[in-house]
């Protein structure tokens, strides 16, 4: 296989965008990683669209193929992926494979959700809650929400973990938001005002879940020979991973544990000839302030229930050992479900060009990511490193 290299990025600003539809945010960030890559319409060979909701939210299914006309990309193939909030992933996914096979030159990778504009929020909470089992678990009401409390008190029991460890991972990527022009918050929240707000799902409370958001990203991929062509600082896609694990939760031996993080990150790594302790910086899925706490762990970094603590003691700050969600995270940074995975990646891309501003991490030179799609039934890994 060849190696395969992301030569270009771009984002729209992630929050309340009442002035843009889907179209738009995935026009504005496609047409800024093709700027940032110095690539031509004529250069590409096959776009792959993530986004969720569509159809549901937007009344749209021919994403794909109107983002070729609107941004003259045509005859490049389009397709849309769709795998929950893991749509992105599993985009960034299909492009490295499709170069580094051969079938593909150039590729353009484009994630967006437009979320915002529907006046009752419940009804995007039941549209992402359409990813869960319809039979044994939907019928009965469930939401993502309640699944997340339900594993964060089974964590907390199970390891006997402080409800402040694991909030306390909400008030550092608050902080690191704080530096990103590009998230959907950008303000300090301290433990005590997180300590202090309602509960949602108990255990978790306002400042542990992530926002709905509006937003789209984009990257431009191509063989890693040819990289350095279009832009000094190519990064190269060293590892890719994807597993499953049961889709109803009830079945799981451990709800504690993501086995399918475990199983992706591992084949990450191995195709990367890599281990956690090469890693510089990591993106986790944070739509849930236990699920960092839990991947720090299941991606190799930290001993299963220790991951909370890590994160109170300082261990995932930007400066400590191993920073995780510099960007803001999906709590600060936000969570438009197509364009999240693909975010994350962009994210770790700034951090190795060294162009991530105050929230830079010192000498950065690997990263990784997980991408979370269902409740951790189907979940990708990409694993870059500095060319």
């Amino acid at each position: 296989m060849r190696d395969v290299a992301i030569i270009g990025v771009g984002m729209t600003k992630f929050g309340k965008l009442s002035d843009k539809d889907l179209m738009d945010l995935l026009c504005e960030s496609s047409l800024k990683a093709i700027h940032d890559s110095n690539t031509a319409e004529s250069d590409f060979d096959a776009i792959y669209v993530a986004c969720m909701c569509a159809e549901t939210l937007n009344h749209m299914t021919g994403i794909a193929s109107a983002l070729a006309d609107r941004i003259n990309l045509i005859p490049a193939a389009a397709d849309h992926i769709k795998n929950g909030p893991a749509s992105g992933g599993s985009a960034i996914k299909n492009a490295f494979y499709a170069i580094a096979s051969g079938a593909c030159d150039m590729v353009l990778v484009a994630g967006a959700e437009k979320m915002t504009h529907i006046s009752t929020p419940g009804f995007v909470t039941s549209a992402v809650a359409t990813i869960t089992h319809h039979t044994a678990e939907r019928i009965h009401g469930v939401s993502l929400p309640s699944f997340a409390g339900l594993l964060t008190r089974a964590y907390m029991e199970k390891y006997n973990v402080l409800k402040e460890w694991i909030t306390s991972i909400a008030v550092k990527n608050h902080r690191n938001g704080l530096n990103n022009p590009y998230a959907h918050f950008q303000k300090e929240v301290t433990l005590e005002k997180a300590l202090a707000s309602p509960i949602i799902a108990d255990p978790l409370q306002l400042y542990d879940i992530c926002p709905i958001s509006d937003g789209g990203a984009a990257m431009v991929m191509c063989p890693a020979e040819v990289a350095k062509k279009y832009c000094d600082t190519p990064v190269l896609v060293t590892g890719v991973g994807q597993a499953t694990d049961t889709h109803i939760i009830y079945e799981r031996e451990d709800i504690t544990v993501l086995k399918a993080l475990q199983i992706c990150s591992q084949q990450a790594y191995t195709m990367a000839k890599k281990n956690p302790e090469d890693i510089d910086v990591a993106e986790l899925h944070d739509a849930f302030a236990i699920l960092e706490a839990i991947e720090s762990e299941d991606i190799g970094f930290f001993k299963k229930g220790e991951g909370a603590k890590a994160a109170y003691e300082g261990l995932t700050e930007i400066g400590g050992k191993i920073p995780i969600n510099p960007s803001g995270g999906l709590k600060a940074r936000g969570h438009p479900l197509g364009a999240t995975g693909i975010a994350q990646v962009i994210e770790l891309v700034w951090q190795l060009r060294n162009e991530a501003g105050k929230r830079q991490v010192e000498n950065a030179k690997t990263g990784i990511t997980c991408n979370f799609g269902g409740f951790g039934n189907n979940i990708v890994s990409i694993l870059v490193e500095r060319m």
